[in-house]
């Protein structure tokens, strides 16, 4: 039998990449970005594929990303849109209020050389529904989900913000998708949107069986998260800290369990694992602190993927 050799997951972050401009300044944002840090800082290979402006604030998020080891090959620069940002409030528990400005760079990302080959290398992408809110980049990023193996972790963060997402691209983007992650402010809409009905766990049941998904991590902020498949619901109580604010948590608990899904660690464990660096990030300011040496070393043991006999070597 042949050997086949172990190689650390390809993770792909598709969508925003912004300046969240925060009461104590600007920080790098877009929930796709979060995510490939995270996922970086955990022992992934990780990719950003999004827009940026020819403009001081496009320059510093490139080199915001070379700073953070970020890959940002497939981050296109867009010489007729502005580099996203978002004015964020935060309030007295933490909680963030967002404004996102409209046609920005990342409204306009472009389906560029190299993606396909990206595209068929990646173990996991990360894509939402506020990405979506332009036709060009909602193009891009199902083409690129569509390009992927099947076995890769789609996984939909639903990242439902003000008025950006109709029910026809939440319906496309489960279709695309075998993971979704959403928030309890989140599951109403949902609920209302397709007529799901009693507990909590019997709506993700039917998203489950209606989509043909495989996960449903639905994240509670201090109260911590459940996740479900079609055979086990686990539920972590969550971590208690001080928090400075919840900018990134979400996102930083999306790369953790798909890191662990990927490992095939049990469910409790990649919930628990996921809980605690989520309450790490929100104990820091802003989205993208340094992860603590000994909190990602319990996520990147043993994190590698088995490498398929055929697979294509990383991009």
């Amino acid at each position: 039998m042949m050997t086949v050799p172990a190689r650390w997951p390809v993770m792909v972050g598709l969508g925003e990449i912004l300046w969240d401009l925060l009461p104590t300044g600007k920080a790098l944002g877009g929930a796709p970005a979060n995510f490939v840090y995270h996922a970086h800082a955990l022992g992934a290979v990780a990719s950003v594929v999004s827009a940026v402006g020819r403009d001081n604030l496009g320059q510093e998020i490139l080199q915001r990303l070379d700073h953070l080891g970020v890959n940002r090959n497939f981050v296109a620069e867009d010489s007729l849109h502005p580099t996203g940002t978002v004015s964020v409030q935060v309030d007295k528990r933490g909680i963030p209020e967002y404004i996102i400005h409209e046609d920005a760079a990342w409204d306009f990302i472009p389906y560029e050389p190299g993606l396909d080959s990206l595209a068929a290398t990646a173990d996991a992408v990360c894509f939402g529904s506020l990405g979506q809110r332009s036709a060009v980049s909602r193009t891009t990023i199902q083409r690129f989900l569509a390009a992927t193996r099947p076995e890769c972790k789609r996984v939909l963060d639903i990242n439902l913000r003000q008025h950006f997402y109709t029910r026809d691209i939440i319906i496309q983007s489960l279709e695309l998708s075998n993971i979704l992650k959403l928030n309890e402010d989140e599951l109403p809409v949902l609920a209302a949107m397709f007529a799901l009905h009693g507990q909590v766990e019997d709506q993700l049941s039917q998203l489950l069986r209606r989509y043909h998904l495989e996960v449903i991590a639905l994240t509670r902020g201090s109260r911590g998260a459940m996740l479900q498949t079609p055979h086990e619901t686990v539920d972590c109580p969550g971590f208690s800290v001080v928090i400075a604010d919840t900018v990134g948590a979400g996102d930083a608990f999306t790369a953790a369990m798909t890191i662990g899904l990927l490992a095939r660690r049990p469910l409790m464990e990649v919930n628990r694992q996921a809980c605690q660096v989520a309450a790490f990030v929100c104990s820091q300011p802003g989205a993208t602190p340094k992860i603590p040496a000994e909190l990602a070393a319990k996520i990147c043991l043993q994190s590698h993927v088995d490498t398929p006999a055929n697979a294509p070597g990383p991009y």
